[in-house]
């Protein structure tokens, strides 16, 4: 756990380079074909993406960490050993550690043109191989859960699907640059850490908004950060398994007190046609596979 100042100076000149140069960011594809040793794709670089695995007949899920992580973080591995386990697909992570690993004020307000950079590449992905932003589905965590709602901005609330696990929420609750439910054709949020002094958002910012046991606190965890990487792991857990089904709610008091009685829906899963609006209680267990 970090102590921080949310009231500290940003680093202006690293946002002044970050927003000029979206190529700071890393995009590393895995497939079936390399599903172990990633191949850097390159914005701008049609090479780059022409001598790659990519393959543009089938779907495309892009995954972004969050603050202070990298591209080996626990959270990548995790979600892209599922996928490909399940499907063949494009898994692209997104390697954002430049500003990521700067603090969380700086990281905050670079968001957004992170966000930015990540439309604008997979903009030149489908205008190189045809790759339609209908199979395209964009899944982020924490701080990446906003950098992927601004991705989606930038293709216009295109893409298939946009899923933020547990947004963060210092900073983000008044934010007009944080998750909407504008930012796809579908738009999930996952919610494990939303109490007062949570490291999620713990309101509704999507079209579907899941809490998780009541989305504060997580069975078997004994600490915030262990609450809030429940998202991630719920999510990966459930692109396998497609087993954890919501309740719909009709407030806030029902998820509390775990008294919802409206239609179900799984939570997470790989569907890119998936439908839905409202928040949902998910009722789980206190280890993998939940």
């Amino acid at each position: 756990m970090h102590l921080v100042d949310l009231e500290a100076e940003p680093d202006y000149d690293v946002l002044d380079e970050i927003s000029r140069n979206p190529a700071n960011n890393q995009y590393l594809l895995y497939t079936r074909r390399n599903s172990r040793v990633s191949q850097t794709l390159i914005i701008n670089n049609a090479n780059s993406i022409r001598n790659s695995n990519f393959n543009a007949n089938v779907p495309t899920v892009v995954i972004v960490h969050g603050w202070l992580s990298n591209q080996y973080t626990s959270i990548n591995p995790t979600i892209r050993n599922a996928y490909l386990g399940k499907s063949d697909v494009n898994v692209i992570i997104m390697d954002w550690r430049r500003l990521a690993l700067r603090d969380y004020v700086t990281a905050v307000n670079g968001v957004p043109a992170v966000g930015r950079g990540l439309g604008q590449f997979l903009q030149f992905l489908n205008q190189v191989t045809g790759a339609p932003f209908t199979s395209m589905h964009l899944v982020g965590f924490s701080l990446g859960a906003h950098v992927v709602g601004n991705a989606g901005r930038q293709l216009g609330g295109r893409a298939a699907r946009v899923t933020g696990l547990d947004p963060a929420g210092p900073l983000w609750n008044v934010n007009s640059n944080r998750l909407r439910a504008s930012d796809g054709v579908y738009v999930e949020a996952i919610h494990t850490d939303g109490g007062a002094a949570g490291l999620g958002i713990g309101s509704r910012v999507a079209d579907v908004d899941f809490f998780p046991n009541g989305g504060r606190s997580q069975p078997g965890c004994a600490t915030s950060l262990c609450n809030h990487n429940r998202a991630w792991e719920f999510f990966a857990s459930t692109v396998t398994r497609n087993h954890l089904e919501g309740r719909q709610c009709t407030s806030m008091t029902q998820v509390t007190y775990n008294t919802c009685r409206g239609s179900t829906l799984r939570m997470g899963n790989d569907d890119l046609n998936k439908r839905g609006s409202g928040i949902y209680r998910v009722d789980t267990a206190r280890r993998y596979p939940f």
